[in-house]
């Protein structure tokens, strides 16, 4: 058979692929960085990656693993001392009380926590409401395991904040689960105490579950810092019915380590559990070394690493503001989600001619659900004088177009 034999034939075995697989579309975040990386002299706001070196002590403890010969498995539910160390953690920040033997696991990645946690709680004909914009997983995650995915739209004049109306209004005999992501991948909106407790009160009433992905938990800014972090677990009569998922990639940098965990009570983590056992046995020895040094010994780094997020933050949204492109005040996370319908472009071709033209890559709201249509996520987690030149980029580009060249 000849090349072009074997490609006609791969073809047509690609048509015979699974419905759910090829119904998914590929990811907008990834296809951006992908083009990016071809290019000279881009500034890349496109990916949600820290550009610090993972603390010190992170490395070191790895490096000491690793000259000890710890390269075999650990425990299925991850090694020991780094889940009472999570346990302690959350105990410590949150007052959140998770028995590190059977309620807490460490995974590869928050994906997998995500994962596993859906693959438990919902299957085939369930209804999984899932506030937007959202990070990208969510949904495509939420079908695999079967599950149809309910919208519910956020809005800029709401501070991008999900509410317990919007969810009451689309819960149906169906509907399963509850998706919360805060704070929120693209927008940076934190959830404040008081939605939080309306929306405990649907959930309760309702008999829902809750998947609560909190992986920028440490990164709040502003009055949000404040106030701090609230956790979902710790309203009323949502500890018992939600999986909580929270990692090390964000507040710790280290994305590349891919070292998740999630928490639950034990008669959904003995579930859960089991597809853990199934899918990847357990999260890499490296790694969860790593992770247990930077609960233990790197608090000083994840709080340098916040404040200058803080600043970035700041100049940032000022220059987006300035440059004639509203952007909503983020609290969490590391984005800045600018409205860029002043330029009457849509999302899509914005991002595509702004990498084009002055070589900046940024994701198109799209990406992150259909009420992200008409905004720009850029990423702040980048050196301060490249977000500088950035917004620079932006502005004359944004100007540009709305002067019709």
């Amino acid at each position: 058979m000849n090349t072009t034999d074997t490609a006609s034939e791969a073809e047509r075995l690609a048509g015979r692929l699974s419905d759910r697989i090829l119904s998914v579309p590929p990811s907008g975040i990834r296809r951006f960085f992908e083009i990016a990386a071809t290019m000279d002299d881009v500034i890349s706001l496109g990916i949600g990656e820290p550009d610090f070196v993972s603390p010190q002590p992170i490395i070191d403890a790895a490096k000491a693993g690793l000259d000890a010969g710890r390269t075999g498995y650990t425990a299925n539910l991850g090694l020991a001392d780094l889940r009472v160390a999570i346990a302690g953690e959350l105990d410590r920040l949150y007052g959140l009380e998770y028995a590190p033997d059977n309620e807490v696991i460490v995974t590869v990645g928050a994906s997998e926590a995500m994962t596993i946690a859906l693959l438990t709680l919902v299957g085939p004909g369930d209804e999984v409401l899932i506030p937007e914009p959202c990070f990208v997983c969510y949904g495509p995650i939420a079908e695999f395991c079967g599950a149809k995915v309910v919208w519910v739209p956020t809005r800029a004049e709401n501070d991008f904040q999900v509410t317990a109306d919007d969810i009451r209004e689309r819960i149906t005999d169906k509907t399963k689960l509850l998706f919360l992501g805060y704070p929120n991948n693209p927008t940076g909106a934190v959830l404040r105490r008081d939605t939080l407790e309306e929306i405990a009160q649907v959930v309760v009433e309702h008999d829902l579950f809750v998947l609560s992905d909190e992986i920028y938990d440490r990164l709040v800014y502003g009055e949000a810092y404040e106030r701090g972090h609230v956790s979902v677990p710790t309203l009323p009569g949502l500890y018992e019915r939600t999986v909580l998922v929270g990692g090390f990639s964000k507040g710790y940098a280290m994305t590349g380590w891919r070292i998740g965990y999630a928490c639950a009570p034990k008669p959904i983590m003995d579930q859960m559990y089991k597809a853990h056992q199934y899918i990847v046995m357990s999260a890499p020895t490296m790694a969860q070394i790593g992770a247990l040094a930077g609960i233990r010994d790197a608090q000083d780094d994840v709080e340098a690493m916040r404040q200058a997020y803080d600043e970035r933050r700041r100049v940032i949204v000022d220059g987006l503001n300035a440059a004639g492109l509203p952007t909503f005040e983020p609290e969490g996370a590391f984005y800045a989600f600018p409205d860029i319908t002043s330029t009457g472009l849509s999302s899509e071709d914005f991002a595509q001619r702004l990498l084009q033209e002055e070589h900046v890559a940024c994701v198109p709201g799209s990406a992150f659900g259909p009420s992200g249509e008409g905004y720009l996520r850029c990423s702040y987690a980048t050196a301060l004088e490249q977000i500088e030149e950035a917004v620079k980029r932006i502005t004359r580009f944004a100007d540009r177009v709305r002067n019709g060249d």
